[in-house]
């Protein structure tokens, strides 16, 4: 059984200037990587969201507990006074939905500052990740449609048009993710293609390195990828990255080849459990069905830029079952990947 290489080793890597990166500290939630991920424009929405996700840096601060309240009086003003501004970006037939999700998030905010004011942390933090939750699903009630078209190069592979969630069952544990077709839509629809073809089930972990990466997808036999039964081909997926700004991904270059060396992709390297499709070090077309999940280490991922952004595509992030991730090695198993949230979003490749 062949390995594909991972060329991301410090030692083949060019050097990055970390004087040069910008200054700020790099988000490393990967729930709240996929929240601003979304391709929406509301501007109170966002605020409500940075104003919640600012609680988890106060909890660090000295006084801590004065300023999550003033944290907390700033979402729910934002909840009641623009209500009309975070339901105008809504679609129609979401609504309702999104009404009763701003009730939720009223209802919700005081509960957050009753842990707050009995100055319990590790409650505040809890009841901060259901607000959030709460918040992100109002973000996908303002998804209206699929931001760009897919060049018709790819029209051949399959696409993911939105998101999924997959479920692993491990020989460890389990293990929820969201892959973000939004954001990579061909590498996140061959994934999710991949999955829903039972691919993963049965397959070992072939890789493990701690504070680095974990790496699955390497099929039994010669082959180091997909090959299609009915083409009999090899399912070569294009390098795919949104940079922040533009409208549709960069395909079949790094960012580093294009140019672009401090551009920041949408889906970055700086959280725990990124998902990315392992490829051959000398082809940034050549990745198929190995992919690994990237184990958080702060020195590769300094805000603004790392070793990683650009040169390999992000399709998704661990949401749930983290710690096993640490518990995985060599020769433990996938059991079962399943889709079971999404489906629908997948789109079936047209005939060459």
């Amino acid at each position: 059984m062949l390995m594909m290489t991972l060329a991301i080793g410090l030692g083949a890597a060019k050097p990055v200037l970390i004087s040069a990166l910008p200054a700020g500290n790099a988000i490393t939630d990967g729930k709240a990587i996929l929240r601003y991920a979304l391709p929406i424009d509301n501007a109170p929405v966002r605020d409500l969201q940075k104003t919640l996700e600012d609680i988890s840096e106060q909890l660090r601060a000295k006084r801590r507990w004065g300023a999550i309240t003033g944290d907390l009086s700033r979402a729910s003003r934002i909840l009641t006074t623009k209500k009309d501004a975070l339901l105008a970006s809504v679609a129609p037939d979401q609504l309702d939905k999104a009404e009763a999700l701003i009730d939720q998030l009223q209802a919700a905010i005081p509960v957050v500052q009753a842990a707050n004011e009995a100055q319990d942390r590790q409650q505040v933090l809890a009841e901060r990740d259901r607000v959030l939750d709460l918040v992100g699903q109002l973000e996908d009630t303002m998804v209206q449609g699929f931001p760009f078209a897919v060049p018709p190069t790819y029209q051949t592979l399959p696409q993911l048009k939105g998101r999924a969630t997959i479920e692993f069952v491990t020989s460890k544990g389990n293990i929820t993710a969201v892959v973000d077709g939004y954001s990579a839509p061909v590498t996140a629809g061959n994934f999710v293609d991949l999955v829903q073809r039972g691919f993963y089930d049965g397959l070992p972990f072939t890789r493990a390195e701690d504070s680095y990466v974990l790496q699955v997808g390497d099929p039994p036999g010669p082959e180091v990828g997909f090959v299609d039964p009915k083409t009999k081909q090899y399912r070569a997926i294009p390098l795919e990255i949104l940079v922040k700004g533009d409208e549709t991904p960069t395909y079949e270059i790094t960012l580093e080849d294009a140019g672009r060396f401090l551009e920041q992709p949408v889906l970055p390297f700086s959280a725990y459990g990124a998902m990315a499709l392992a490829r051959p070090g000398d082809d940034p077309n050549g990745g198929s069905s190995q992919f690994f999940f990237f184990l958080f280490e702060p020195e590769l991922t300094p805000a603004g830029a790392n070793l990683l952004d650009g040169r390999y595509a992000i399709f998704g992030f661990v949401t749930d079952g983290k710690p096993v991730l640490d518990k995985l090695r060599p020769g433990d198993k996938i059991e079962s990947a399943r889709v079971v949230q999404g489906l629908e979003n997948l789109q079936q490749p047209q005939a060459a």
